[in-house]
């Protein structure tokens, strides 16, 4: 893939030939695919992890949500570069929440940096898949997955006794019904000029992965009040906040919390502005003193 958002799709292809499928010249005389089409997405998405990630296998049903793969490695960057802030630089071991049927975080997080990953999920389906996904490329040293059995929880059944976790990592269902998420797509595919005829979703995605009750402030007060009991088992927890106006919510909640250290860091890919919100429960000396 080369730089400034244009896809190097004959390289591409030559990873993934199925991509030659989507691939047309537009009016500008340019190589693009219809990113209003969920298969089109999901073939170049597929197309980018095997040729920049070293990933062998990656498939899942087509009702699943399709990552945006350079927007999730973002994402793990900007965790890598918390890590080293707080000069955690061995035996990193991240708890992504939510892994979802795509193993996404996991996929990218031990490609670029070979962290190991305890990853939950409470859909049984999702599980399944991303299981598929870790045996198929060898995965199951680094790679450990738990059923989350009550949508009530976040941390708790998951969080093991004297289990220590470098950070967690999150990206919640951001809205409050499916509607709310339809017209989210359709005032996207209408800001990038794209055809809206298509009402699908174009990177798809089934309902515990797009929208929750109460929506993505509600997830986000319960994870944080979960937090708060697992204090020395996990140095930063973080999440992905889409809704500028939740920060200054999720600041207060964790000041309640008396959070020791809160952060909001910019996450921008491409035309879309998100933050990551971190905090550590731990004070300077146990800070120091983690292992």
């Amino acid at each position: 893939m080369s730089n400034k958002n244009i896809y190097d799709f004959k390289n591409l292809s030559n990873f993934y030939p199925d991509l030659k499928n989507y691939v047309f010249v537009n009016d500008y005389q340019n190589e693009t695919i219809d990113f209003s089409n969920p298969k089109a997405v999901k073939a170049l998405n597929k197309a980018i992890l095997f040729t920049d990630y070293d990933v062998k296998y990656w498939d899942f049903s087509d009702e699943n949500l399709c990552p945006p793969i350079p927007s999730r490695a973002a994402h793990i960057h900007i965790i890598a570069e918390l890590l080293e802030s707080s000069k955690i630089k061995k035996n990193i071991h991240l708890l992504d929440i939510g892994i979802g049927a795509t193993c996404i975080y996991p996929l990218i997080g031990h490609s670029l940096f070979k962290w190991n990953f305890t990853a939950t999920d409470i859909d049984e389906d999702s599980i399944k898949n991303a299981q598929e996904i870790i045996d198929k490329n060898n995965l199951n040293k680094n790679i450990e997955l738990r059923l989350q059995p009550s949508s009530f929880n976040i941390f708790k059944n998951i969080i093991q006794d004297n289990e220590q976790f470098s950070a967690s990592i999150c990206n919640p269902p951001f809205y409050e019904s499916e509607e709310e998420a339809d017209k989210a797509n359709l005032k996207k595919l209408k800001g990038l000029g794209l055809n809206t005829e298509n009402t699908s979703r174009n990177f798809s995605g089934k309902s515990n992965e797009l929208w929750v009750k109460g929506g993505e402030l509600a997830f986000i007060k319960k994870y944080a009040n979960e937090s708060s009991l697992y204090k020395n088992q996990c140095f930063w927890f973080t999440i992905l906040v889409s809704k500028k106006e939740n920060i200054r919510k999720t600041k207060v909640i964790l000041k309640k919390l008396n959070a020791f250290e809160v952060k909001a860091i910019p996450l921008k890919k491409g035309n879309k502005n998100t933050r990551i919100m971190a905090w550590t429960f731990l004070n300077e000396n146990e800070q120091n003193n983690w292992k």
